[in-house]
């Protein structure tokens, strides 16, 4: 490859948090040029950025608090009216009132226009390469380029369209974006490998990406109007699922939670995820961001602890309890996983440090866990782990138990350390020296689970097949069998699909897109009353509106905001 300098005129909106239109001038090398780089290094040099975005963009505060605190599913108090006040972004967000200037939303908008970026860049160099597999990283870049927009467009209501790199980007929405996302995808399919790691975009993980975008499509060209879902589009939803499950690829796994563990790069149940694999130093803020600043999940690390963050409301924890009255929501091996063995009331326990794992799922009740004192962890006798019950010490309440409540809300007990009851369903990190940072669990964003889901969802909403819908989602439930697995069901509709989706996929960023499709979105719940449709998509980042406001119309305001 000759030295090639691409001067790509990008707008704010495909440019690395810029609030401007600009030119990006990319210089690439090739082997005789000054930094010696191999036609192998160059074309990687290109394609790794398009991935690198992800970890960012599912940070604890961005895409997840967008997808999961906005909805009925998690909520974020001000904790003990000292933690998590942020000015009352999360507030705001759990109530539907989030506005132009919230972190949250600029944040992922900025982490969405970073990434398209990229893409545009591997795109406008990666054809003149001579690297064996430039035809296939180029079809990635595509297709990153189409989820990035999906989500864009699933978020905010718009996309960029941009095919040549010196070209100003087009502002499309609803038809002509869905559209636009279609076409890339298909685009790109013919060229992707189906023998890559599920860190990068493979040729069945874009065929579940089109049955996502296939099923929202009815949303995503009419966001704001009543679903008017086509036949055709839940046909090809059934299309795509079929060839997924058809390939014998991957396999439902039959510990759930196997799923979310440090060593999750080799379950065959995951299609695409967020590669956090140790020498790409990812991020453990999946685990530790609804824990209490009081679990401390790891002998290793007396720094590693959890945050006091977002629990579950009340009206998700009963939709458990409706469906297993009169068990506990526990006989699912969905909702919980007991490591510590610890039967409420027990005295301190001894267990080896290499044996503590602390529990994982819907954490409730008095928690127990290693007890800190003086910077250390307090050991028995025989040198084992002292695990005792936890109390608030790292919040100077040492008379304030670990106790998580069903309670959780705005008010002043229900914004209390200990209320809400937590999410712990990513592994912590064992490496995570400080909590945050350093997660090796990859981030699920596409699996086999959910692939079933949608063809049972598609198989209701095209001709009613109840049978069909049925035995998918009784699929899904008898594959967990490492415990015990749970009850079938015995009939399925679309709000038992819902509640169905909600069991399976909490805590994995799709519960917003969930709400909206199955009309549930404006419902009222825990803090939350707003009913207002404009709602369903959020407020272009107010920084985005004045970088481009040197070009008059450009790009408009969300109605609403």
């Amino acid at each position: 490859m000759k030295t090639i300098i691409s001067k790509i005129s990008v707008c704010l909106t495909v440019v690395l948090l810029l609030a401007g239109c600009t030119k990006l001038n990319e210089k690439i090398l090739d082997e005789s040029s000054a930094g010696g780089q191999t036609e192998k290094e160059t074309a990687e040099g290109f394609i790794a950025p398009v991935y690198a975005t992800l970890p960012n963009l599912f940070l604890h505060t961005n895409y997840l608090a967008v997808q999961e605190i906005s909805t009925d599913e998690a909520i974020l108090p001000y904790r003990g009216g000292t933690d998590w006040g942020d000015n009352g972004i999360y507030i705001a967000l759990h109530s539907h009132n989030f506005g132009t200037t919230d972190a949250p939303g600029r944040n992922t908008w900025n982490f969405l226009t970073q990434g398209i970026s990229r893409c545009v860049s591997a795109i406008s160099v990666l054809p003149t390469s001579s690297f064996a597999s430039a035809k296939t990283f180029l079809a990635e870049a595509k297709a990153m380029r189409a989820y990035y927009s999906m989500v864009m467009l699933d978020v905010f209501g718009v996309v960029f369209i941009k095919e040549n790199p010196n070209d100003f980007s087009r502002v499309a929405r609803g038809t002509e974006a869905y559209e636009y996302i279609r076409n890339e995808f298909l685009a790109a399919e013919p060229d992707l490998a189906s023998d890559v790691t599920h860190g990068r975009l493979s040729k069945e993980a874009v065929w579940g990406l089109l049955a996502r975008l296939y099923l929202n499509a009815a949303i995503y060209r009419d966001v704001y109007g009543a679903p008017a879902f086509q036949r055709e589009d839940m046909n090809k939803v059934i299309e795509y699922t079929d060839k997924i499950i058809a390939s014998g690829k991957y396999a439902l796994s039959p510990e759930y939670f196997a799923i979310f563990d440090d060593n999750n790069n080799t379950n065959k149940e995951i299609i695409f995820a967020v590669d956090q694999r140790a020498d790409l130093n990812g991020h453990n803020r999946m685990a530790y961001f609804s824990l209490s600043g009081d679990q401390f999940p790891l002998p290793e690390y007396v720094a590693a602890n959890g945050t006091d963050g977002p629990a579950i409301t009340s009206d998700f924890y009963r939709t458990w309890v409706n469906a297993y009255t009169p068990a506990d929501p526990a006989v699912d091996p969905r909702f919980f996983k007991d490591n510590l063995k610890i039967k409420p009331g027990s005295g301190d326990t001894c267990i080896p440090a290499a044996q503590f794992n602390i529990n994982r799922g819907i954490l409730r009740g008095q928690q127990y866990g290693l007890i800190r004192r003086s910077g250390a962890f307090v050991k028995c006798a025989n040198g084992d782990m002292l695990v005792s019950k936890l109390a608030h010490d790292t919040r100077n309440r040492p008379d304030l138990p670990v106790n998580f409540t069903e309670q959780v809300d705005f008010s002043t007990a229900g914004s209390n350390y200990p209320s809400g009851y937590r999410v712990s369903k990513y592994e912590f990190s064992r490496k995570s020296v400080s909590g945050r940072n350093f997660g090796e669990a990859n981030i699920v964003i596409l699996r086999l689970a959910d692939i079933y889901l949608m063809r049972a969802e598609a198989k209701l909403r095209a001709n009613n097949d109840a049978p069909a819908a049925l035995a998918d989602v009784n699929t899904v439930r008898a594959a967990r069998t490492a415990r015990t697995a749970p009850p079938a069901l015995t009939t399925i509709n679309l709000d038992l699909l819902f509640r169905e989706r909600g069991f399976e996929l909490y805590w994995e960023c799709l519960r917003r897109t969930d709400m909206i499709r199955f009309g549930k979105y404006e419902d009222s719940w825990t803090e939350k009353s707003n009913t207002d449709k404009q709602k369903r998509i959020f407020p272009i980042p107010q920084t985005a509106i004045d970088g481009a406001s040197n070009v008059p119309g450009y790009l408009v305001q969300n109605p609403g905001y």
